[in-house]
């Protein structure tokens, strides 16, 4: 959390309502916009405030289990890919009106 400081960036989703968003600073570097968290979830997604997700691509490497991370296509979701998905993933041409 100490590498963490509030965007001014908010967005709304339709279900989960107002998320604002998370800047990260590492060393000399500040990836701005690249966390977002819901503070006050709409009632059926409670379960998700106080936790923040981060879009993988603005970083050299992320990993889980070990595994490199492929962010999902598009720039829109913040989908962390492995071989443990199955696709098709949103975001890839074509897939606007899925």
């Amino acid at each position: 959390m100490e590498l963490l400081s509030p965007n001014s960036r908010r967005s709304l989703c339709e279900w989960k309502g107002q998320a604002r968003y998370w800047d990260v600073a590492i060393a000399d570097d500040v990836v701005r916009a690249v966390g977002w968290s819901y503070p006050d979830p709409t009632p059926t997604f409670a379960g998700i405030a106080g936790h923040i997700a981060f879009y993988p691509e603005p970083f050299d490497t992320v990993l889980v289990d070990g595994e490199k991370v492929i962010p999902q296509p598009g720039g829109f979701y913040g989908g962390w890919i492995t071989s443990r998905e199955a696709g098709p993933f949103k975001g890839v041409p074509g897939s606007r009106f899925w």
